[in-house]
Order: C-alpha cells, then sequence, then structure tokens
C-alpha cells in the first residue's frame, strides 16, 4: 500500500512557464533551485491508509545551452537533482514514519523551435520581435537515483522515462501565452521491492502512460522582469506489478501557480514559484514553494 507514494510523485507537478521562448545562439545559464514540497497524500478508499503527508525537499543544479539546429533555435538542458523525503501517516491506526536522502534521477530536455524561431546570433536577435513560436522538446529521465529494491520508498524510480513534447507561444505587446501538450513514457522497473523478508523473489513493476497538458499567461513588467499565472492537468499512469494491474492508481489531477522572474544584475536573476493543487483525486496534494537562482552568459560576447 505504501508504494503508492512512490510512483511518479512529480511527474505531473511541475509548471515551467516561458519553456520555448528563444535565446541567442550560444547563450549559456548555471541555475541552481530549490523546492519544498508539502501536503497530504490521497489514497482509494480501500486503503486503510489515513491521514498521510509527505515533505520533499529538492537541490536542482542544471545547466542551459542554446544551439543552432540545421538553421532553427535549439537547446539542451541537463541536471541531477538531490532529495531529501519524509513520509507519514496511519496505516491501520499505527502510526508509521520513513526518510530518504540522496541523488534524484537525472534528466536531459533537448528543444527546437520549428516555427518562428530561426537560429541567431546577438545582433540579429536584439532586432527581432517574437510573435507565434512551435517547438518540440524531448525529456530524458536515467535512473541516475539512490535506489534499494528492498525498500518500498525510494530517491530514484529505478526506470527510464521519456517525455515527448509540442510546445506553443505567442506574444501580444507585454504578454506572453504559452501551451504545451505531453505524454510521459515510463520503461519497467525490473526490481521493484523485491529480494526481502516479504518478497524474496523478484518483481517488476509497470507504469501507464501519462498524458499532460499546460498553460501559461505572463506579463513583461519590464525586460527580464515578468510575472505568470500557471496551470496544468494530467490523466493516466495506473501502475501493474507482474502483470496485475491496479486500477486505484489512475491519476487525473491538475494544478495552478504563479511564477515571478526578478533580474538582480547584469548576468543573474532570481525566480520566485508558487503552485498548489487544484483537482487532486489520487497521489500528492502538494503544495511547492521554489527558489531559483540563474547565472547567465553567451559565449563569445563580451561581459
Amino acid at each position: 500500500m505504501v508504494v503508492l507514494l512512490t510512483a511518479q510523485r512529480l511527474c505531473g507537478q511541475t509548471l515551467a512557464p516561458r519553456a520555448y521562448v528563444i535565446t541567442p545562439v550560444g547563450s549559456n545559464a548555471v541555475t541552481l533551485s530549490s523546492t519544498v514540497y508539502h501536503g497530504e497524500v490521497l489514497f482509494d478508499d480501500a486503503v486503510p491508509i489515513t491521514g498521510a503527508s509527505g515533505n520533499i525537499g529538492l537541490i536542482s543544479p542544471t545547466y542551459y545551452r542554446a544551439l543552432n539546429f540545421f538553421g532553427r533555435s535549439a537547446n539542451i538542458v541537463v541536471g541531477v537533482p538531490f532529495a531529501t523525503a519524509a513520509f507519514q501517516g496511519l496505516v491501520v491506526n499505527q502510526e508509521l514514519r520513513t526518510r530518504r536522502m540522496g541523488v534524484g534521477d537525472g534528466a536531459v530536455r533537448f528543444s527546437v523551435n520549428v516555427k518562428g524561431g530561426p537560429a541567431m546570433k546577438v545582433p540579429q536577435f536584439m532586432k527581432w520581435k517574437q510573435k507565434r513560436l512551435l517547438g518540440i522538446s524531448i525529456v530524458v529521465q536515467f535512473p541516475s537515483g539512490q535506489y534499494d529494491s528492498t525498500r518500498l520508498i525510494n530517491i530514484g524510480n529505478n526506470r527510464w522515462a521519456f517525455k515527448p513534447e509540442l510546445g506553443y507561444s505567442e506574444r501580444r505587446g507585454n504578454w506572453v501565452l504559452d501551451a504545451y501538450g505531453a505524454v510521459w513514457f515510463f520503461t519497467r522497473n525490473r526490481e521493484f521491492f523485491s529480494h526481502n523478508s516479504f518478497f524474496p523473489g523478484e518483481r517488476q513493476q509497470t507504469q501507464e502512460p501519462i498524458g499532460v497538458i499546460e498553460t501559461h499567461l505572463s506579463y513583461d513588467v519590464k525586460p527580464r522582469l515578468w510575472i505568470s499565472a500557471d496551470g496544468n492537468f494530467w490523466e493516466g499512469g495506473k501502475t501493474s506489478l507482474n502483470g496485475a494491474q491496479n486500477p486505484t492508481t489512475l491519476q487525473r489531477n491538475s494544478r495552478i501557480g504563479a511564477t515571478a522572474a526578478v533580474p538582480i544584475s547584469k548576468h543573474q536573476s532570481l525566480k520566485f514559484s508558487y503552485a498548489k493543487g487544484a483537482i487532486i483525486r489520487f497521489g500528492g496534494n502538494y503544495q511547492a514553494i521554489g527558489i531559483a537562482w540563474q547565472y547567465g552568459w553567451i559565449s563569445g560576447f563580451p561581459k
């Protein structure tokens, strides 16, 4: 039963405004973000777990690089998070607690604008004005996270995950509208809660795809200072153990939030974010508070 806490807790929880807005070729950015998730965990009524809650802290360093991909604007982002997590709840009126700490599953994202976003050096970019952008991206999440098959709850998922996405961005004056559609696909976890006193053999877990739609409406207060209203909805993700599906693990949830980006120097900026569950029928109903520091520069461009 406790396993329901672990299956892709955060795959539908993130909100990322302006993910397809382009930058000049040669742009670089190092970002260090810290996010805290806190809230209750919702189970099916048939599961005798009540009062379940979780706290998850993520520290995520990432590196961003803008590229020229066959004449189109493109970029790649890579990062590996560090996570701490604590869960508690009543199982048949007995209070149980557990804590985990370690490196999480890393991810690489490659994105390219297929319409409205040609690859540009700084001089051309300074004269360019965004209208409509259409982009595609792929996220590959790799199993670098801490994992022990004898435990129910782990930092890592012991599997690969892939998220192809189609993104749209349109600017009207100081307003920017973003809309994304994506699907998460997961490989098999071949050692799920196995090789222990409960299950001495090997158990395999699979998870169905999760569809995600995401929208953002942001406003430029002044250059590099903007605020955004964010929302998403995701559905799917039923899990199976050794081929036996658990239909109660279906996720059909949505979140809303807000983001603000604030420049603090020519090369540095801060980003603040808040999000909470709007409709959470199953899984983690977390409130999330985040802050990110970013340092950016353009290769070959005078500082």
